[in-house]
């Protein structure tokens, strides 16, 4: 998308501003080795577009996906609609994931932004260096079944190694893993609250208090336990180990 937009960017150029001799920066340079390299002002330019994609490269490319959808499960299961409130749960979703991606955004840094601000490397070369670590963290949490499927769904002919799938298919694949397997975590989050509520409503309905709300009289109990195992060291615990980390 990126090399395209810079491409289209570099062809319409020299049409619209050949009059203008302000735009002489609008430039593409041919290397000796036949890449080509843009000028500073298209780079800029390129970056500033880019910047309007960070919000869904960030959810889509990142665990962000799998902690908010299982944090969200887990104030449904509890019983609180509104606390705490979605900016908490972003918020603590956000920093989850720079925890999380740390040794991803580390390699980012060595491999592709310290050459390309060294000069180095070109800014193209950058891009594609940047793109192998989150890759390669995006292959190892991604499913088999899901790599195959939109691989043959995008008639992307068989490989040996998943790794030589283009970014345009590991992308779905790995958002529809995240979203099964956040699934999966939330729904066992939820069976011990469902339980509390079980027992909660068979007690009412067992003393005949039929005008009495269950989930009014199961809310203290399940915040209660929640407390008293450290619900939540043990789910952050738990979403920083799915990845992972600490193992």
């Amino acid at each position: 998308m990126l090399r395209l937009f810079l491409l289209l960017l570099v062809l319409l150029s020299p049409a619209v501003f050949a009059d203008n001799g302000a735009m002489s920066a609008l430039q593409i340079t041919t290397n000796p080795d036949g890449s080509q390299e843009y000028s500073v002002t298209l780079q800029v330019l390129a970056m500033m577009t880019a910047l309007s994609f960070l919000p869904a490269m960030i959810i889509m490319m990142t665990c962000f996906t799998r902690i908010i959808i299982v944090l969200a499960i887990l104030r449904q299961a509890i019983g609180l609609m509104q606390s705490p409130s979605n900016q908490v749960l972003i918020g603590i979703t956000i920093f989850m994931t720079f925890f999380i991606m740390a040794p991803v955004f580390k390699q980012v840094n060595d491999s592709a932004i310290q050459p390309y601000l060294k000069e180095d490397i070109t800014s193209i070369q950058a891009l594609d260096a940047a793109i192998v670590p989150i890759k390669a963290f995006m292959l190892q949490q991604t499913r088999i079944k899901d790599l195959d499927t939109f691989a043959e769904i995008a008639g992307h002919p068989p490989v040996a190694n998943h790794k030589d799938l283009p970014i345009t298919i590991v992308i779905p694949a790995f958002v529809t893993s995240e979203l099964k397997t956040a699934f999966q975590i939330g729904f066992m989050i939820f069976i011990p609250f469902l339980i509390i509520d079980l027992v909660v409503a068979s007690v009412l309905m067992a003393m005949g208090m039929m005008m009495l709300s269950p989930m009014i009289v199961a809310l203290p109990f399940k915040l209660m336990m929640f407390v008293l195992v450290d619900g939540w060291l043990l789910v952050m615990g738990t979403l920083a180990t799915s990845y992972g980390v600490g193992t």
